[in-house]
């Protein structure tokens, strides 16, 4: 998802904006194009620039055809979360590498039988959803940042738009999740299936309602992390300029057409 402060003349050179239209109809927002530190970048606001999309309702799949029809390769992503560890305190960064699915209403794939679909069923391997040389690369560079990063963790991702009840909250905890949010699945389903090189900065505000006595679901820890995470943005893309990505993203499991 876009963070507004990267939408910035100061920081994105040369931003258009460009509207488009998919097999699967239009995502969330406009794609913002320009270049960051000379890389070209695309940026797309998964719930709108407003925020008025739910996430029952955010077309995934539209958003990473869109993305990939424009020619990226990578997706970073932020997510917001609620903790289901003591350790992983509101504030905390952590670079996920699995996910629980507990979303009932998302389509899963981009093969989904349509017209204008691409034909087949694909039966995408989803052992190792995220990217791990993309998710290295963010935790390097959070470490070369001095910034508290998790380096691991699993993702529970319910459909929303409520938020848990305390028994549901106790039980993802016995699951072995770490982090709960409603938008990682479909999303990284759908990026794999694309051959997209896809890692997620999720960004703990708080203790989802397992933890008693503690603050519930709030959104002011947000605002403390954007900066932070924008200057993770910012030297990750430094960072890629150095490394070489062909053979990555020529290995990453997928039967998506040319």
């Amino acid at each position: 998802t876009i963070l507004k402060c990267l939408d910035d003349p100061d920081i994105l050179e040369g931003r258009t904006e460009r509207y488009v239209d998919t097999p699967y109809g239009k995502p969330s927002d406009a794609l913002i194009l320009g270049k960051i530190k000379n890389v070209e970048c695309v940026l797309l606001a998964r719930h709108g620039r407003q925020h008025t999309i739910m996430p029952s309702e955010v077309n995934f799949q539209a958003n990473i055809w869109a993305l990939r029809e424009e020619g990226c390769t990578h997706l970073l992503v932020t997510t917001a979360c609620g903790s289901l560890r003591e350790e992983i305190q509101p504030g905390d960064i952590v670079i996920i590498d699995q996910f629980i699915d507990r979303t009932t209403k998302r389509a899963q794939t981009l093969y989904d039988g349509q017209p204008t679909s691409p034909a087949g069923v694909c039966h995408i391997p989803m052992a190792e959803p995220f990217c791990n040389r993309t998710r290295e690369v963010l935790i390097e560079v959070a470490r070369s940042l001095g910034i508290k990063c998790h380096v691991r963790g699993t993702m529970l991702t319910i459909e929303g738009p409520r938020f848990s009840s305390r028994a549901e909250s106790l039980m993802f905890r016995q699951w072995g999740a770490d982090v709960i949010n409603m938008t990682t699945v479909p999303e990284v389903v759908l990026a794999k299936e694309a051959g997209l090189c896809y890692a997620s900065i999720a960004m703990a505000t708080d203790y989802d309602c397992w933890k008693e006595h503690e603050e519930a679901v709030s959104g002011r820890v947000e605002v403390q992390q954007a900066d932070l995470i924008t200057l993770m943005f910012l030297e990750t893309l430094l960072f890629y300029m150095s490394q070489c990505w062909p053979l990555v993203i020529s290995l990453l499991v997928t039967s998506f057409p040319a």
